[in-house]
């Protein structure tokens, strides 16, 4: 940088040189401005499309239909013949309405003519030939009730003068319940635990709701019965804890939540809620649980011991699990697919297709080999047979053009952190190909977190720790019951009955959601779901 002119030299080749040097460094600098530019210009799109673009991760193809202008519809060319199109013969399903369950209580209403025109014109009486019947879908909307617990007692008149002992006097004992001394039944129980969580309606709302059946119950009474319940749930969640540790397949992920009480902290500060959940279909169970912290320590607790392959995102906090003796660590493709979607929606509506649409073509074809497993219903050992002759040949031919774009593409752009980010998970990506039982992506335990999400945004934050902890025991109960296909009011309605009653490993293992049958359970239209 020149400040003083008396500096310059007198001579013209050297102030030649000086302009040259100058506009090398202006070049420079205008090179880097551009590229920053660039950079700035791509989040910026990026930002824009997450905040008010298409939540789904479906990549419109750059040469691909767009959609019509509103008003402006384009209108054939004049001259242009009709051109005569043949399409082939196939089949399709029949369109209207679902027909209403069989199983749902039938209230018979006939809807006959006065006797006076069953007479036709001739004088002859008619005769019923037929019927037409339709059906409508009623609902009789909550009744409460009052359970009254009458036991009576008994004494025995000739003892009443007896100074001794008093008068001999029997009554039935006290039925065990889940809270007891509370005036909460099991059904009650199980309609506002499924209200918080499987409805998502806070606390506070279902105390409006029940105000207008009637009843005042306060949220404050809600709240304590919900921890209560958790408490004598907690030997159901160690018996899920150990089928989950037995394997042989587990995936994870977390998600935050916010504690205003937690001790030593800001009611600010970010807590977890992390999801354990085994991939076995036969048995799934899923596990959540409340930590203050996002340090992979939780996960490496919670695996001691565990013997089998686990699946995560990138998260660096799961880089232990691959030096971990038993565990084989496995990544996932879904999220590798994220970041090249996030290239496609960054480049705005006037994209062209380019390297990210490539990397998400052979994305595309190892996901379409897997529906078509799905949809043939293959075995494991023909999944595995599959992935070996038809997958490694994409995953190959993928791996060479990463690498080459690696060495063509800026680190700091978009599509240089997908290609990076897709090479550093490499060695875990395939892993999903060694075993005929594993799954492309952890899309399992997202799902499962799913729930947990959609309440976070009704009821916003836990007000303690202990909060959180009964909220992530009733979580793991409601969501492994209905991985496990039962609908949730009766199945936790029919825990809340047996819980008082057991006393021995063997009561309580009768009550995990696979060793329940339909007929335990009471109403048909009750049990199944989905």
């Amino acid at each position: 940088m020149i400040s003083d002119v008396s500096t310059l030299p007198d001579t013209p080749d050297s102030l030649k040189g000086i302009v040259i040097d100058l506009q090398g460094e202006i070049a420079a600098l205008y090179d880097r401005y551009e590229k920053e530019t660039r950079l700035l210009h791509e989040q910026i799109r990026l930002l824009r499309a997450q905040l008010y673009g298409r939540k789904s991760e479906k990549v419109v193809p750059a040469d691909g239909p767009r959609p019509l202008p509103l008003f402006d519809l384009p209108e054939p060319p004049a001259d242009e013949e009709e051109e005569e199109v043949r399409v082939p013969a196939h089949t399709r399903k029949k369109r209207g309405r679902k027909p209403l369950p069989e199983d749902l209580p039938r209230v018979v209403e006939v809807h006959d003519i006065d006797d006076a025109d069953k007479v036709c014109a001739c004088g002859c009486d008619l005769q019923q030939i037929g019927e037409e019947v339709s059906e409508q879908l009623d609902i009789i909307p909550a009744k409460v009730r009052v359970i009254r617990h009458i036991r009576p007692k008994y004494a025995c008149p000739k003892c009443e003068g007896v100074e001794d002992d008093g008068p001999t006097v029997k009554i039935a004992p006290v039925q065990p319940q889940i809270i007891p001394k509370s005036i909460v039944s099991p059904g009650l129980l199980a309609h506002i635990m499924t209200g918080k969580f499987i409805d998502h309606t806070p606390f506070y709302r279902q105390e409006k709701q029940l105000v207008r059946l009637g009843v005042d119950v306060s949220r404050t009474s809600m709240c304590r019965w919900a921890m209560q319940a958790a408490s004598a749930c907690r030997p159901l969640l160690n018996l899920l804890e150990e089928e989950l540790l037995a394997g042989p397949f587990v995936n994870i992920d977390e998600t935050t939540v916010q504690v205003l009480q937690e001790p030593g902290r800001s009611p600010t500060t970010k807590s977890y809620m992390w999801i354990f959940r085994r991939g076995d279909p036969k048995k799934p169970v899923l596990l959540y649980q409340y930590h203050p912290t996002r340090s992979g320590d939780v996960a490496n607790a919670f695996l001691r011991g565990f013997q089998g392959t686990v699946q995560t995102d990138g998260y660096a906090g799961y880089d232990f699990l691959d030096h971990t003796e038993g565990i084989r660590h496995i990544g996932c493709w879904a999220h590798a697919r994220r970041k090249f979607t996030d290239v496609t929606k960054a480049q705005g509506k006037s994209r062209k297709a380019g390297a990210a649409d490539k990397a998400l073509s052979y994305i595309k074809k190892l996901y379409r080999l897997e529906k078509t497993a799905r949809d043939n219903k293959y075995s494991p050992e023909q999944i595995y047979r599959m992935r070996q002759q038809e997958a490694r040949p994409i995953l190959d031919d993928f791996e060479k053009w990463l690498a080459k774009k690696k060495l063509q593409t800026p680190p700091k752009g978009l599509l240089g952190k997908a290609v990076a980010y897709t090479l550093n998970q490499w060695h875990r990506l395939i892993g999903y190909t060694g075993d005929g039982n594993l799954t492309i992506d952890n899309n399992m335990a997202e799902n499962s977190i799913r729930p947990f999400v959609i309440g976070r945004k009704n009821w916003l934050f836990s007000g303690t720790p202990e909060g959180a902890e009964a909220s992530a025991l009733l979580y793991s109960l409601i969501e492994t019951a209905k991985a496990n296909k039962l609908e949730p009011y009766a199945y936790l309605r029919y825990i809340f009955e047996k819980l008082p009653l057991a006393s021995s490993l063997e009561d309580y293992e009768a009550l995990l959601p696979w060793n329940i049958t339909p007929e335990q359970m009471g109403e048909p239209g009750l049990v199944r779901c989905g």
